[in-house]
C-alpha cells in the first residue's frame, strides 16, 4: 500500500517532502522486518482479523510525528485503515492522552507498530525538549535555533520536530 493523498498533504504541510519519508520508512521496515515478514504475527494472527491500536503519549510531553505514523501504517497495512486522531503534531499533550487511534488488519497494526512507534517517540522527545527552551525564554525576544547536528538520514524529520516544538530552523546544510 502507499501513502493517501491525505496524508502526503499532511506530510507536505509540515515541510516534509512525502517521497523522502516513504523511503526513510521503507528502509526502517525493511531494518525491522530483516527476514521479509513479522514471522510471529504471520504464526499467531489470523490473515483477516481486524484490531484497533492506541498510540497513547507515555508522559507529558508535545507531540511530533503523528503524520509520520500513520504513512507508516500506511505503508504496511493491507485494506482499509480507519484513523481518529486525538492530538495534532505542536500540541501539548498529556500522559494517557490517546495521540491516534487506528483500525485496521491486525497484522498490518502489529507489524507497523514498532517503527511508527520509533518515530513518534523520538520526534515527541525533539519537540518536548525544544518547548521547555522555547518556554524558557518566552517574552525575552530570543528565539531556539537548532543546529545541523541531527541524525544521519533524520535531518528533515528532526528539524521538522523542533519546528513542532516551537523553535526555529537555522539551515538544513552546509
Amino acid at each position: 500500500m502507499g501513502l493517501t493523498v491525505t496524508t502526503g498533504a499532511a506530510l507536505r504541510g509540515g515541510g516534509l517532502e512525502p517521497a523522502e519519508v516513504a523511503e526513510l520508512i521503507r528502509r526502517a521496515l525493511a531494518e525491522d522486518l530483516a527476514d521479509g515478514l513479522d514471522v510471529t504475527t504471520v504464526a499467531t494472527v489470523a490473515a483477516e482479523a481486524e484490531g484497533i491500536a492506541d498510540f497513547v503519549a507515555r508522559r507529558d510531553g508535545v507531540v511530533a510525528g503523528l503524520p509520520v505514523a500513520v504513512a507508516v501504517l500506511e505503508t504496511v497495512g493491507e485494506g482499509a485503515l480507519r484513523i481518529t486522531p486525538g492530538a495534532a503534531d505542536g500540541d501539548r499533550v498529556a500522559a494517557g492522552q490517546v495521540l491516534l487511534s487506528v483500525s485496521a488488519r491486525t497484522r498490518a497494526l502489529l507489524t507497523a507498530e514498532r517503527t511508527a512507534l520509533n518515530f513518534l517517540g523520538h520526534l515527541s522527545g525533539i519537540a518536548t525538549v525544544t518547548r521547555r527552551w522555547a518556554d524558557a525564554v518566552a517574552g525575552t525576544g530570543a528565539r531556539i535555533l537548532d543546529t545541523r547536528k541531527t541524525t544521519p538520514g533524520l535531518r528533515a524529520l528532526e528539524k521538522y520536530a523542533v519546528r513542532c516544538g516551537g523553535g526555529v530552523n537555522k539551515r538544513m546544510g552546509l
